[in-house]
């Protein structure tokens, strides 16, 4: 098979909003929270510079160090510590972060977050550290009720107001089935969706894409449409657990993919690198089913609690995601998260509410799952133009492994918005026809589900508004 090059367009979804904000120096959502009570003069910082001075001073500070987070208003970096060493905080300020006096140290607050796991493990509740409030911010779904309910609450209490506060959701936390770029799978029952998060380097050198675990664990072959032959077979896949990823390799090794994310509209981001989130930081996520929305980083090293998909009593845990308040809906499963200058930073993995009244939503760290996985972000030695990307060199700007604006053909193969195969509301919109396994929309009860993989669902049309692929055997980067 010739050497091939995919790349799917998002269609008409993708918000005008979120792409403004990706032209240069664009800033109009970033968060105006103020660093209130905070001392000193911080330095001017970009929130990718913000998160390597945060992991420095965490170093210098030690026991200090109580987290941090990026004052996007200001662009500076705050940093929480509690009593230290006064000359190791004058470094802190030094460096340029902007310190702030706290009370509650990580190890009183990661104790806080094990004691909601031993007594609080309820199907659709989640807790993260926000490092603004400096406390552990529990949040329970439409589901949790009666009793339910009094056990949260009363776990909570018996935290402390200054430690945690609880907050309800209006929505049901459930994995986005289908994402990004729109893969397909058959599995018994009917046929799943999900998305293309980023392309990746598997450690052999070979080309693969990483995806959201609930995929890989619900289907092994996918493939860049809905009824065709698959493409790319998972090689790993993680969930429950800790975390929600797979990486699934291209089954023709000459599958060319660049490291792209196409926002829709004909314009691409090209992924550099891959990076930390950065609470406060402004972020994007791309999916077939929502097209581009932006918003904050609320939270990191956050546990969900999702209905078991499986067991109708059971609970499917997720360690060390990232939280935001970026929207997202069924069908934007596995898709990616990134940053204006191009640093990939997770993959949808669940969530609650919607594009329309907001709601919480959780990625996989990406930096984890390449850990994880041996993987590095690029192209393969076989698999792309320029050969195959080091660690530093990941993602660039050239054809990477990825999908990208890149060979978009008209409307064609892709999935349109909500006529996706996965169940959900609103499977991925304008995704193409993509390979691999995204987190995505599993059929089924549609992405609805707050667990696992998603049940399968009838297929549906995917045919769809936006650029298809040129039928290529890669997918494109992440949407």
């Amino acid at each position: 098979m010739p050497k091939r090059k995919a790349a799917i367009a998002v269609g008409g979804v993708a918000a005008l909003g979120a792409a403004a904000l990706l032209l240069p120096n664009a800033n109009a959502s970033q968060d105006k929270d103020q660093a209130s009570g905070t001392t000193g003069t911080a330095k001017t910082l970009k929130a990718a510079d913000a998160s390597g001075l945060a992991a420095q001073l965490q170093k210098i500070l030690g026991d200090a160090f109580a987290g941090s987070y990026y004052d996007s208003a200001k662009q500076q970096l705050v940093v929480n510590v509690v009593s230290g060493d006064d000359n190791v905080i004058v470094q802190a300020k030094k460096a340029g972060a902007v310190v702030r006096q706290v009370d509650n140290s990580t190890a009183e607050l990661k104790a806080a977050a094990q004691t909601l796991k031993k007594k609080a493990t309820i199907p659709g509740t989640s807790w993260a550290v926000d490092p603004r409030t400096d406390k552990v911010v529990v949040t329970a779904d439409a589901t949790v009720t009666g009793s339910k309910w009094n056990r949260l609450q009363s776990t909570v209490r018996s935290l402390g107001s200054d430690t945690a506060t609880l907050k309800k959701s209006s929505g049901t936390f459930k994995t986005f089935v289908s994402g990004g770029d729109a893969i397909f799978s058959q599995v018994q029952g009917g046929n799943v969706r999900c998305s293309l998060g980023f392309n990746v380097t598997a450690s052999d050198g070979s080309p693969a894409f990483l995806t959201a675990g609930h995929c890989g664990v619900a289907a092994k072959d996918w493939s860049d449409s809905q009824n065709g032959q698959p493409i790319a077979t998972v090689d790993q896949a993680t969930f429950p657990g800790e975390g929600d990823f797979s990486l699934v390799k291209y089954n023709d090794p000459a599958t060319q993919a660049p490291s792209e994310v196409n926002v829709g509209n004909g314009q691409t981001v090209q992924i550099k690198q891959a990076a930390d989130a950065t609470v406060g930081a402004t972020v994007f996520r791309m999916g077939s089913t929502t097209g581009l929305h932006d918003g904050q980083v609320t939270g990191l090293d956050a546990t969900v609690n999702f209905q078991s998909e499986t067991d109708p009593n059971g609970v499917d845990t997720v360690t060390g995601l990232i939280q935001t308040n970026v929207c997202a809906e069924p069908g934007d499963s596995g898709g990616s998260l990134f940053t204006q200058d191009g640093s990939a930073l997770g993959l949808t993995s669940g969530g609650s509410g919607d594009c329309t009244s907001g709601g919480e939503t959780f990625f996989q760290p990406v930096t984890t799952a390449l850990q994880a996985t041996g993987a590095t972000l690029g192209a393969g030695g076989q698999a792309g133009a320029g050969g195959q990307a080091g660690a530093g060199d990941q993602a660039g700007a050239g054809d990477q492994s990825g999908a990208g604006a890149g060979d978009q053909a008209g409307a064609g193969d892709q999935a349109g918005a909500g006529d996706q195969s996965g169940a959900g509301a609103g499977d991925q919109a304008g995704a193409g026809d993509q390979s691999g396994a995204g987190a995505g929309d599993q059929a089924g009860a549609g992405g609805d589900q707050i667990g696992g993989s998603a049940a399968p669902s009838a297929p549906s049309d995917a045919s769809g508004s936006g650029a298809a692929h040129d039928g290529s055997s890669s997918l494109s980067g992440t949407r």
